[in-house]
């Protein structure tokens, strides 16, 4: 039979349990202290648990860890795990170290139903949500787990089309029975699903960032088709009706077209679509990725991008390209290896 796997549970999910197996309550937050707190990998080694509880549930459950199948280190530092999930898909967890970060890129879904036009992930369609267990193993069994500062949600998928398995997640990393960290070490990445980031920004603290692209409605639907049923200017109006204040920060994600997003037309309408919000804007070199039209503009170009965004009083930064000889784009290196399984 197989066991099912407690790594990923709630508090409340691991209550549950214990009531199952007819175990005291108190079961639950021990079981809890040992998935997080001290980060053991097998039900055996809850020791502050009688020998009759810890049979009793590993006759039905395991922890449920597993390592990656695969990585890929950069010049920069830079690594790419590939984790096998959902029968033999694949999904990639990027490590970033920069000075005194140490930042984790995490996957929510194998493939995406979104279908950015710039993105390989949206190319190889949806195959599947992870569960929570699945989302939060990348953060527990990569080998640099016990350095990172900072969390984002911002690898393959769309983490609000898996809400509830990203929420569950995030409870998880930021309760005191669970891993504790603070919500502001943590930011989940959107393309602006209207109805979910209003659910996200009432149900969590953790950063928002909404990947933009376009401030234009005819030019962004041609980018990101979401634009069609959850329009811009929707989702920004959902963002200024909450009170954001300095502990939590919203970003723009920016990815610079040449010849398509980057002129000072887009500036204008940028410092006109975002007045009010405080926020700031991160740009992004697009990567390229086969087959596509798209090309990024030189780095002068962004340079200048930036200042002119300045210039209107917006916060604006330029994302350092990172991992480019290991298949920066995200999905490339997913791609490749479930090419070579089909």
């Amino acid at each position: 039979m197989k066991k099912e796997k407690l790594f990923g549970k709630t508090l409340g999910d691991l209550a549950a349990v214990a009531a199952r197996l007819d175990l005291p309550p108190y079961t639950a937050k021990q079981m809890a202290g040992w998935l997080y707190s001290t980060g053991t990998d097998s039900v055996e080694q809850m020791t502050n648990l009688s020998m009759k509880a810890r049979s009793v549930i590993a006759e039905h459950y395991e922890v449920g860890l597993s390592a990656p199948d695969s990585s890929a280190e950069s010049t920069d530092g830079t690594k790419k795990y590939l984790f096998n999930v959902l029968g033999n898909r694949y999904i990639e967890t990027a490590f970033i170290p920069d000075r005194d970060r140490a930042t984790i890129c995490i996957s929510t879904q194998s493939g995406c139903k979104m279908g950015c036009k710039f993105c390989m992930t949206g190319r190889q369609g949806f195959q599947g949500n992870l569960s929570s267990n699945e989302i939060l193993n990348q953060f527990r069994s990569i080998p640099e787990h016990s350095s990172l500062s900072n969390i984002v949600f911002m690898g393959m998928g769309e983490p609000l089309d898996n809400r509830e398995e990203l929420f569950r997640t995030l409870e998880i990393l930021t309760s005191s029975w669970g891993y504790a960290w603070s919500p502001t070490r943590i930011t989940v990445s959107t393309v602006g699903l209207i109805g979910p980031v209003k659910e996200f920004l009432e149900r969590t603290r953790c950063h928002l960032a909404l990947s933009l692209h376009s401030p234009f409605d005819e030019e962004r639907i041609k980018l990101m088709p979401i634009q069609r049923t959850n329009p811009l200017r929707e989702v920004l109006d959902t963002i200024r009706s909450f009170d954001m204040n300095r502990q939590r920060r919203v970003s723009f994600e920016y990815i610079l077209f040449g010849g398509i997003n980057d002129t000072p037309v887009h500036v204008k309408e940028l410092a006109r679509i975002l007045n009010g919000i405080r926020c700031r804007i991160n740009l992004i070199r697009f990567h390229k990725i086969p087959g596509s039209e798209y090309a990024s503009p030189s780095l002068q170009h962004i340079e200048e991008f930036r200042d002119r965004l300045k210039a209107k009083g917006i916060t604006t930064t330029i994302r350092a390209s990172r991992g480019e000889d290991i298949m920066a784009a995200c999905g490339l290196l997913s791609t490749m290896e479930q090419n070579k399984k089909s």
